[in-house]
């Protein structure tokens, strides 16, 4: 039964029904998927630019084309799945995303990776914005920023994934074949997916609209329905556009930069984003829970201020030890807000736009986000690697701003 914002509660393992389980364990497996596929390419980028004999920008822009495919998925499959269910959506576009990455194992140019990777950011749109909103719905009336934040942790294993085949696989068998571990997690995913059933709000929304015979309006009309919702869902989309640019522009760029400032081996290169992403799962674990307890505006507040400020350890790091710790650090503050974007949509729009909200913010922001690397190639490659501190600095200041100008949370009748 759907409890009100005033019976949330602690949520104990223990006490998860069936479905709630494999909503967990199925939201877990795609993030898993969306993740080490967002990766692979990235943690590949000095050895596409080698073999291909391309700029840093333009290797770069391959995020950028991932993300324009997550942009138009995101809206494509968002609206989908507020009409015909999120499990239906949710189990069949993984095949979508692990076939368009492996099929980057025949890629020869640049512009066969663009293609490809905007076929398979156009399929991870669905994992994010149905993931969170079957979680949201699941646990209708807890605080769910733990839960959420589990997830997302759960997903950081693609991302440790990548890492680690990469550096079994790029040595000796090069860029291409690392991307047909891409197909390595469909089975376990669509296994756990079997059972995956909508929610009972969801049902119970589409009963109503049915009984009634009321047309169900687009929900990307909801989504931006008054002036106030449009300000709002922009502002999230904002938010979202430096989480992810800086997820990726990090990732991308910052361990390599600073290996080679240090002299570091080439192969110690794994370390360093393995430190990242272990930083990024304690982050988001913490975030998750001070947001339970202190609401979005204080998680949000603490987190994107100590962004801006963290990005700076790296220029003290000294040695290999030094610079490992500066990463995980970098990480924890860096990516640890992820999860909190899916609790505060999830909450503050309707049922028969949820999934629609979850992915235009989502979709948006890494769309927006995705030109990051792109930027940061040019900025290294032109100028000095404090421009590119500086522009994540005031980035994350940006968002932090605009993060107070978004009225509804400041709202005390909303569950977040």
């Amino acid at each position: 039964m759907t409890k009100t914002a005033h019976d949330a509660e602690a949520i104990h393992y223990k006490d998860f029904t069936k479905q709630q389980k494999v909503t967990m364990l199925s939201t877990t497996a795609g993030f898993s998927l969306e993740h080490m596929d967002h990766s692979l390419i990235p943690i590949a980028t000095t050895a596409i630019v080698a073999s291909l004999g391309v700029t840093q920008a333009a290797a770069g822009l391959i995020t950028t084309f991932a993300m324009t495919g997550t942009l138009l998925g995101g809206l494509f499959f968002g609206m989908l799945a507020d009409k015909i269910g999120r499990a239906r959506i949710f189990n069949w576009t993984i095949f979508v995303v692990a076939f368009a990455t492996a099929a980057l194992y025949f890629a020869d140019n640049i512009y066969e990776i663009y293609f490809l990777k905007f076929i398979a950011g156009f399929g991870t749109a669905a994992e994010y914005g149905a993931g969170v909103t079957l979680i949201a719905e699941s646990f209708a009336g807890k605080k769910i920023g733990r839960l959420t934040s589990l997830a997302h942790i759960g997903g950081q294993t693609g991302t440790i994934l990548a890492a680690i085949a990469s550096a079994v696989i790029l040595p000796k068998y090069g860029w291409n074949a690392l991307c047909l571990f891409g197909l390595l997690p469909i089975a376990f995913a669509f296994f756990v997916r079997r059972n995956l059933k909508d929610s009972a709000e969801f049902e119970e929304a589409r009963r109503k609209r049915d009984l009634e015979k009321k047309q169900q309006q687009l929900p990307i009309i909801e989504v931006f329905k008054t002036p106030a919702l449009a300000y709002q869902t922009t502002a999230l989309v904002l938010m979202m556009m430096v989480q992810i640019g800086g997820y990726y522009g990090i990732l991308t760029w910052l361990p390599k930069t600073m290996q080679a400032h240090l002299g570091l081996p080439v192969g110690k290169s794994t370390l360093w984003t393995v430190a990242m992403v272990i930083g990024m799962s304690l982050g988001m674990y913490f975030f998750g829970s001070f947001l339970d307890k202190f609401g979005p505006r204080k998680a949000f507040g603490l987190f994107l201020s100590f962004s801006a400020l963290a990005l700076y350890l790296p220029t003290f790091a000294n040695n290999a030890l030094s610079l490992l710790i500066i990463m995980l650090i970098v990480g924890f503050f860096s990516n640890g807000m992820y999860a909190g974007f899916g609790v505060i949509v999830s909450r503050l729009y309707p049922a028969e736009a949820r999934v629609t909200a979850n992915s235009v913010v989502s979709s948006g922001g890494k769309f927006l986000g995705g030109f990051f690397p792109a930027i940061v190639g040019v900025l290294i490659d032109k100028f000095s690697f404090t421009y590119v501190l500086l522009f994540f600095t005031l980035s994350y200041l940006f968002s932090l701003i605009i993060m107070l100008t978004i009225p509804a949370l400041h709202r005390k009748d909303v569950q977040f």
